[in-house]
Parts: C-alpha cells; sequence; structure tokens
C-alpha cells in the first residue's frame, strides 16, 4: 500500500514544504511496514493516537521527544529525529519567505533588535562581517547574501516607503565590527537614517534591566485593511505569527520595551556620542546614564516622550 499524502490546509496547500510531506509518509510507511496501528503505537510510546495522526497526516510537526520515541519502536536509530530536523529547517524558510512577501505590503513596521543592527539599518560592510559569522559555503554566496539584505532597504525610501519604528538594545550600538572604519561608517549610516522622515530610532539602555524580549527580536507589520503580523527570531529559528490574540501580546511587550527606552532625541545623542569615540569605540566608554547626567535608577524609565 503507497502511503498517503499529508492532508493540506484550509488554503489548500501542503504543509510547510516537502521536507515534511517527506517526514509525514515516512511515520506512515513504518507504522504500516510494522503492522502497528495508531492505538498499538500509542501504547508503545505513550503518545495518544490522535496525535500520532496528526503525525503522519502532517498536521502537526511535532518535537524531537516524539520522533525519538517513534525512532525507538521501529528501531530506526536517529531516522526520524533527523527527518524531523530537517522539517522543521525548512518550515522556518518557508515562514521567513512568507514574511519577506507580507513586509513589501506593509505600511507600518515596528522592529525590535536585541544585540546587532536590524537589517534595514546596516551598512554593506557590516552586513558581510554578520553574514560571514554563518559561514557561507563562499565568497559567491556570501556576496548573494549581503545583496538580498542590502535591496530590502528600498523599504525605507521612495514615495510609498514603509513608516519604520526601531528599537536597538544598547548592546547593539555598543558591539563594534572588528575595523574602525567600518565600525564609524555603521554609527554614522544609523545618524543618517534616522533622520529620514519616515524613520523613528530609540536605543533600549542598559539601565532600564531586564525585558521580556531581551533574547530575541521581534518585528511587527501592519498590512493594508488593518491587520497585524509579526515575526521573531533568534540566531537558529524564526517563527511567523499570524494569530491575533499572539500578536496582540507581542505588540504589548514592544510598547512595554518602546517606553522604557531612550527618547529618540536622546537616543541620536548616545548614537554620536560613540561615534565621537571611534576609532577605538571602547565598550566602557560614556553609559547612556552618564551622558544624560542621570545615575542608573533614575535612567530606568526615560521613557519615548522624554
Amino acid at each position: 500500500m503507497p502511503p498517503r499524502k499529508p492532508t493540506l490546509n484550509k488554503g489548500g496547500n501542503q504543509h510547510d514544504g516537502s521536507a515534511r510531506m517527506v517526514l509525514a509518509a515516512e511515520l506512515t510507511r513504518l507504522r504500516e511496514k510494522s503492522g502497528k496501528s495508531l492505538s498499538d503505537l500509542a501504547g508503545d510510546t505513550t503518545y495518544d493516537r490522535t496525535y500520532l495522526h496528526k503525525l503522519e497526516t502532517g498536521v502537526k510537526l511535532g518535537s524531537p521527544d516524539v520522533m525519538e520515541a517513534l525512532d525507538k519502536a521501529y528501531g530506526t536509530g536517529e531516522h526520524l529525529v533527523h527527518l524531523w530536523a530537517l522539517a522543521r529547517a525548512d518550515g522556518i524558510k518557508d515562514k521567513y519567505r512568507h514574511f519577506m512577501e507580507r513586509e513589501k505590503e506593509a505600511t507600518m513596521r515596528y522592529e525590535y533588535a536585541c544585540s546587532t543592527i536590524p537589517g534595514l539599518l546596516q551598512t554593506e560592510r557590516y552586513a558581510r562581517e554578520q553574514l560571514r559569522t554563518a559561514r557561507p559555503a563562499d565568497g559567491n554566496e556570501l556576496d548573494a547574501q549581503v545583496i538580498a539584505r542590502l535591496d530590502r532597504q528600498t523599504l525605507l525610501h521612495g514615495d510609498d516607503a514603509v513608516e519604520f519604528r526601531a528599537v536597538l538594545d544598547e548592546s547593539a550600538v555598543r558591539r563594534p565590527l572588528s575595523g574602525a572604519d567600518a565600525w564609524s561608517e555603521q554609527l554614522a549610516h544609523l545618524l543618517e537614517t534616522a533622520g529620514l522622515p519616515n524613520v523613528t530610532l530609540q536605543v533600549l539602555p542598559f539601565s532600564a534591566g531586564l525585558q521580556h524580549l531581551l533574547g530575541g527580536s521581534l518585528t511587527l507589520l501592519w498590512l493594508p485593511g488593518g491587520r497585524n503580523i509579526a515575526y521573531t527570531e533568534s540566531a537558529y529559528s524564526g517563527d511567523l505569527v499570524e494569530d491575533p490574540a499572539d500578536v496582540e501580546q507581542l505588540r504589548l511587550s514592544y510598547d512595554l520595551v518602546r517606553d522604557s527606552a531612550l527618547s529618540p532625541r536622546k537616543s541620536v545623542a548616545l548614537i554620536q556620542k560613540i561615534l565621537e569615540a571611534s576609532p577605538s569605540c571602547d565598550p566602557l566608554g560614556p553609559t547612556s546614564a552618564e551622558l544624560h547626567g542621570e545615575s542608573p535608577a533614575t535612567a530606568t524609565r526615560t521613557g519615548a516622550t522624554a
């Protein structure tokens, strides 16, 4: 009996690309080859038969734990665990492609960056140095990635430019590049871009303390018709969030970060001060609190309207 195909989602599209389809089909093939029913498999793995059925039809992707349990039940080593990893990576790529399509339509964009300058604000040398750390296959691949990143910056320019607000963690504007000239160029570019009428730039100072969004990056998009979507990202994963309730929670987290950030005027002043410290770019140079003659305690709630 040939393996059944994964089910289609409401839009009629197969779930998350070919890798997920392969995983779902392989789960079905292995179970049918073993002669087990879903109820039998549920007893072997302690996972509910309904959940296992959703894995075989592609409705659910599952987790490494359930794949490990299934590998043990079928005696397949780490076969399913590896297939799951490929399916998950494929799904992340699809979500990011979908996000990039939506970002072209957005009329307003809010972004929080935890430790690096956002792609829309990077110079070529900054983008190249950051992308190189991901170890691309060769120079041609690196060049293509840099070009693709810089091309997206057209979103900030022109008659239909997006309204863009970026909150950068202070670490993002204090972590220098390997070359002093390249770092000075990046800081100067931030100041220049902050002067655009459609761009608002703020810095979240160290003195603001812990925040819910620390450790990851967030982008919120306002689409025509008033719909909102969000994209959260870490070094190795990304998640497209479209459920209205989840997006609203992320909007609240962003609002709290924005309210804890320096005002646009004070943010620009801080970046200017760091630029003036180049080429040394001493990370122990003037802090945001010292810059404004404040103690860390009084600087924690400077606020966007200050």
